[in-house]
């Protein structure tokens, strides 16, 4: 009796250790890949920020009154500092010129999409309802990426976009609304719906609504 007590008693020592081991090792895996989850989510927000600061002309002149003032102040003092303001001014000049130009190019590009062929077919496809054919995607790729440079890399850069997610930006970018969206890839409005909603919600790690993401396409 006593060692059918010790073997029962064992085994479940046994299974106590294999299950605190067990336990521990999925905590560990689990707290390892939410740390995974939270610095990919900082690297996105991070090349987020430098896309989104590259246009904000108004908020970098901003920030170069600021550095001049600080400058003036310090005089010849502090010779080290004031450099590296000076430095960082101009960078800021750099950046909102090339803001400036890529603006220029910008409005020039909005109207050049209205006219090109690739759209004109577009408009044509959403009159007869008829869905875009398999070939005409790669022309609306590269009327896109030729207008505005390089806004698929941008995009790929953030998330691993799936087909459907790529041509529902691609519509946003040349500003088709969403319900000839749903047509020209074939899927149901909700679907759109979804796709735009998801997306924001992945790149920016919480929720957001569907012309949330339509802004941030057309920032792009």
């Amino acid at each position: 009796m006593n060692e059918l007590m010790t073997i029962f008693t064992q085994r479940e020592l046994f299974l106590l250790v294999i299950g605190t081991v067990t336990y521990i090792a999925l905590f560990v895996v689990t707290m390892q890949n939410s740390r995974r989850k939270i610095l990919l989510l900082q690297e996105r927000l991070n090349k987020v920020r430098a896309m989104q600061e590259t246009h904000d002309v108004e908020a970098n002149q901003q920030r170069i009154y600021e550095l001049e003032a600080l400058i003036q102040k310090l005089g010849d003092e502090n010779t080290t500092l004031r450099l590296e303001l000076e430095e960082k001014k101009a960078r800021l000049d750099y950046t909102n010129t090339i803001a400036r130009i890529e603006d220029e190019k910008r409005q020039r590009a909005d109207t050049d999409i209205f006219q090109s062929d690739t759209y004109l077919k577009i408009k044509r496809l959403l009159l007869e309802g008829k869905s875009m054919g398999e070939e005409d995607w790669p022309q609306l790729s590269m009327l896109v990426d030729g207008l505005y440079t390089g806004f698929t890399e941008k995009l790929y850069s953030l998330y691993r976009l799936s087909e459907q997610d790529y041509r529902v930006c691609l519509l946003i970018k040349i500003r088709i609304a969403p319900k000839d969206i749903a047509l020209l890839t074939a899927h149901s409005k909700e679907s759109v719906a979804t796709t735009r909603s998801r997306l924001y919600q992945k790149i920016f790690g919480k929720k957001g609504s569907t012309k949330d993401w339509d802004d941030f396409v057309l920032s792009l």
